[in-house]
């Protein structure tokens, strides 16, 4: 059984006592699941987790229906256990400001994975149901919500990325001007920047399609009298989050005697080399950490550029043949 938006066929409508009314939009994968797995028309009811027989008459084979309902619980587990594996962290947690669920989705420009989350409503094909962002870069988000999260509730830095979401966040509502973060048991944590419902706002705003800005120039540039092009915004977003990712897993190392890069590995199910890569970065200078977070770098300055360089500030400019403005 199939629908779709093009037959007109939608849900019931009904009204609730406010007087909104509620339903009468095409069937989507959860009202057909619904559909299909109501024991109605098997000549049951369900009450109060019980299921009992019912008056009316079977319309329904009874083997045709426990097939159905075998197939779905075996793609409820495949979708279930492709979540757990995603590494889509806020999947199931975010929204648009009109309570749009977002899901992951992704392109590939030139062999390079792109990750967003993009509202349902866009999805579906109704644009103007979704909310006032509808498109936003998974990687910086992320970035966003675990960096506030982590710092409002000086989490330790041996709790890794997954857990802190899974363990602290409940809910991500996209607004125009800020994050809204609901916390889980945020009341008994007594933090300053947590309001009394539990949430957290942090200002944020979706950067622009094209951005203009000034940029550290190379020195190629600068001789052959051409305009650099500046860092993607993607490729930024993974670069200010694997700086903080490696100043957090630096000062575990300082403070945990017990910690090294072998354990950090086996904890966040990554290579050494990709532990060491990433605290490496946290010894940049901080005019480079500023222009990463600015996007003043230009293009090609990534994380396989920027880690491996010597810890002098002033050489790292010489090795990367930048110019600072």
């Amino acid at each position: 059984m199939e629908f779709t938006t093009g037959t007109g066929i939608v849900t019931k409508v009904r009204k609730l006592k406010t007087g909104k009314n509620v339903g009468g939009i095409p069937f989507t994968r959860g009202p057909l699941a619904h559909l299909l797995r109501n024991r109605f028309y098997v000549g049951e009811v369900a009450f109060k987790g019980e299921i009992l027989a019912g008056e009316q008459l079977p319309i329904v084979d009874r083997k045709l229906f426990h097939a159905v309902q075998a197939k779905l619980d075996g793609q409820l587990n495949n979708h279930n256990a492709a979540r757990m594996k995603s590494e889509a962290l806020l999947t199931g947690r975010i929204f648009d400001d009109r309570g749009n669920r977002m899901s992951p989705s992704h392109a590939r420009r030139r062999g390079i994975k792109y990750r967003y989350y993009l509202s349902a409503a866009l999805v579906q094909g109704h644009a103007d149901r979704a909310g006032s962002i509808c498109r936003v870069p998974a990687v910086e988000i992320e970035a966003l919500v675990i960096k506030s999260v982590r710092e409002s509730l000086k989490l330790p830095a041996s709790l890794d990325d997954r857990s802190l979401v899974s363990t602290h966040v409940v809910r991500v509502e996209i607004q125009e001007n800020q994050l809204i973060i609901q916390l889980a048991d945020a009341q008994k944590q007594n933090r300053k920047r947590i309001r009394a419902d539990g949430t957290l706002h942090v200002p944020w705003q979706k950067p622009p399609s094209k951005w203009r800005r000034e940029i550290l120039l190379p020195n190629t540039v600068l001789a052959k009298g051409q305009n650099a092009r500046p860092i993607r915004s993607e490729t930024r977003a993974t670069l200010v989050a694997s700086i903080a990712r490696g100043r957090r897993w630096l000062d575990e190392l300082i403070s945990d005697p017990s910690a090294n890069a072998e354990t950090i590995a086996a904890r966040e199910s990554c290579s050494i080399r990709k532990v060491n890569m990433m605290i490496s970065l946290a010894f940049l200078a901080p005019h480079l950490v500023k222009a990463a977070i600015d996007g003043r770098l230009p293009h090609g300055m990534g994380v396989v550029r920027l880690c491996d360089l010597p810890a002098e500030w002033s050489r790292q400019n010489q090795m990367l043949g930048l110019i600072p403005q």
